[in-house]
């Protein structure tokens, strides 16, 4: 089954890339680059997937900007 999740990515102070699987609560990972950032996501959400416990799944609306 083919399911679909949203990840935020952000540059960290150490220049690592950081991506952070919006719907599964505690599950990022990072990278120093974007195709090493993109396959240890998956990774980290097959894991995240595969533990035995029912962990619940978020539901993700959006992002909006906000000017302030």
């Amino acid at each position: 089954m083919v399911r679909e999740f949203n990840t935020i990515i952000e540059e960290g102070e150490d220049g690592y890339l950081i991506s952070d699987v919006v719907e599964l609560p505690g599950c990022h990972t990072q990278a120093k680059t974007l195709d090493e950032l993109m396959k240890r996501t998956k990774e980290a959400i097959s894991l995240y997937l595969k533990c035995e416990r029912e962990i619940p799944i978020e539901r993700f609306l959006g992002v909006q900007k906000v000017i302030v």
